[in-house]
This record gives structure tokens, sequence and C-alpha cells, in this order.
């Protein structure tokens, strides 16, 4: 069993309420067709009723089982105003622009829906960008209690490799945090190793990724890395983790017994903390175009609840598999 499949059948045991602002868009409407095909969500589609099952019927897809919210018309709206209205009071809200604002963003209706307990998760970004997805979680859900910022990793499933957990990875930050410093670096760290032990099921093992090993190099950007590993052994001394490492170092273990001798990741590690969104992005991207590999996020971690991201470039199988990591993600919170 693959590793999505696997989430699935997690999905399919205690099914979450997750909802898709995106429903104008193409790849949107033909995964909600199979989510409620394979019943791993229930699913709510923000949209005008009538154009939606039109679009459907053009694509040649049922969407039986899938709910539809017109926002215009959601019994619930005059609520959703008066909560984003408390919610935003501060930062100079009314509800003639409560009102406005959840009327013109599906997405911060979606969020609210979340935060009033309509729906458990929210997936959007196929035809929006990062920042309009995370804009309104972080302002409405904040991070959860105890999380020190919310950050973005990826899921990577590459086939046939002999990495990682059976080539089963976490990639982080590739989405969010565009230059963390040390303190940072050891959050999303921590925080990327328990959405794996909880997705995967597997023993993580972190590497701070560098273009240096050891000690290889020396410059102000790897100084970062040894400092984020120096903080994390220090505030989280359960996580298994080391630094700074190459990446074949990380691997690779032949590489390993070279350049990191006695270490108990190198060589084996199956979550990769990059320095910088720069390294991080390109990294995924790459894994996923050349290596083949099935890439799933950007998911979030350390918000109060499971908002997930989607690259404009993804495939509609690929938001198959985040509403199921995100239905997974809500079985989780839910028992916290």
């Amino acid at each position: 069993m693959s590793f999505i499949e696997g989430i699935k059948e997690k999905a399919k045991q205690d099914l979450k309420t997750i909802v898709l602002p995106e429903s104008e868009d193409e790849r949107t409407i033909r995964a909600a067709a199979k989510v409620a095909e394979e019943k791993t969500a229930k699913l709510i589609l923000l949209g005008n009723a009538e154009t939606v099952k039109a679009d459907a019927a053009k694509y040649g897809v049922s969407l039986d089982g899938v709910t539809v919210v017109d926002p215009e018309k959601a019994e619930k709206l005059d609520a959703y105003v008066a909560l984003l209205t408390e919610l935003r009071a501060k930062k100079g809200m009314t509800p003639e622009l409560a009102r406005e604002t959840l009327l013109k963003d599906k997405t911060m209706f979606g969020v609210i829906m979340v935060k009033n307990g309509d729906a458990d998760g929210l997936v959007s970004g196929a035809c929006h960008s990062t920042a309009n997805t995370l804009r309104p979680a972080l302002q409405i859900l904040k991070t959860a209690p105890g999380k020190k910022l919310a950050s973005g990793f990826f899921v990577l499933d590459v086939p046939n490799c002999q990495y990682g957990e059976n080539g089963t990875f976490v990639f982080a930050d590739c989405a969010l945090n565009q230059d963390p410093d040390s303190e940072q670096l050891a959050a999303i760290a921590s925080d990327s190793a328990e959405s794996f032990e909880a997705l995967v099921g597997k023993h993580a093992r972190v590497a701070f990724l560098s273009h240096s090993t050891k000690g290889s190099a020396k410059h102000a950007l790897v100084d970062k890395v040894v400092g984020a590993v120096t903080a994390a052994k220090s505030e989280y001394p359960s996580l298994d983790c080391d630094g700074e490492l190459q990446l074949d170092a990380a691997l690779d273990p032949t590489v390993a017994a070279l350049k990191a001798p006695g270490s108990t990741v190198a060589g084996k590690a199956n979550v990769l903390i990059f320095p910088n969104i720069d390294a991080g992005n390109i990294g995924y991207k790459l894994v996923q175009r050349l290596g083949k590999a099935e890439a799933y996020g950007p998911m979030l971690q350390g918000l109060a609840a499971p908002v997930n991201d989607l690259s404009r470039g993804c495939f509609w199988q690929d938001i198959v598999g985040v509403v199921a990591l995100t239905a997974v993600q809500a079985q989780l919170a839910a028992k916290k």
C-alpha cells in the first residue's frame, strides 16, 4: 500500500468535513468528485450551486454527496459576519466590511466556517497564491497553543527510492517562512518531526541541511544552521536530529560514514529541514519533477486547525491527496 493510500484508509475511519473554496477551478471539481467517490471526507464546495453542478456535468463527473454552499445565500452568513467582526474588531473590522470580505473572499469564508465549527479543515491554493490561503488562516485561526510559529511542509513520496522511509519524506519549510532564524528553524524541525510521525507512522530522523557538513565550510549561512541544531537539541531534547549536513550525507549511508561518522541521523534522514524557503521550494520541485515524486502540500503545521495550501501547478489528484491528509490532521487535532 502506498503512502497516500494508507492516509486515505485512515481518513475513512472517522470522516471529517473539509471545505474547498475554489469551485471555479476544474481541478477542484474533479478532485471533489473523486473524494466523494472514495469517501475519504465530507466535502463542502463554496460557490453558486447551479454553476458548480453545470461545471461538474461539463467535466463528466458526479458531485453526489458533496455539499455546495453559496456564500451569498448561506444560512449562517449573518453569524459569520458577526464572528469575523468580533475577531478582527481591533483591526478596524465593521459588520459592513466583514460582510463584504466574506462575499468577496471565499477562502476567508471557508476559514470562518472552520473557526465556527462548521468544517474541520480547509484546502485551497489551486488558483490562488499561498498568501491568499495563509493570510485568513493566520488572522482567524492563529497558531495552536504552545506553538512558536506556523510553517509549511511537503510530504514527498518518491517511487523506487531506497532513501528516507522507503522513499517518503517531509521537507520543510518550503512555503511560508522565507528566511527563518536558528530558533525558528529548530521549531520548524520539531513540528516537522511531529507531522512526519503522525502522518507516516514512523520514527522521524531530522537533518538540518546546509552546503556544509560538520564544519567543512565557514559562512554565516552555515552558522545559522549550526545554531538551529544547538537550539533544537536544547529545546527539544527528544528530537532525533543532526546537522549541519549536506544532502548526500543526510541520505546516503556510504557518504554519511565518511562525512558524519557516528551520527544517528546521517545516511538515514527522513525529515529534511532546509535553511531557507529558496532551498526548500527548489528542492521539493526538483524531486517532484525529476524524481517523479508525488508531492502533497504545502501542508501547514502549527495552526489551531488544519488549513492546507496547494501549488498552483498541482494536478487534481494532488488535491485528492491533500484533502485526505487534511482529514487525518483534523482527526489528530480532535484527539489533542
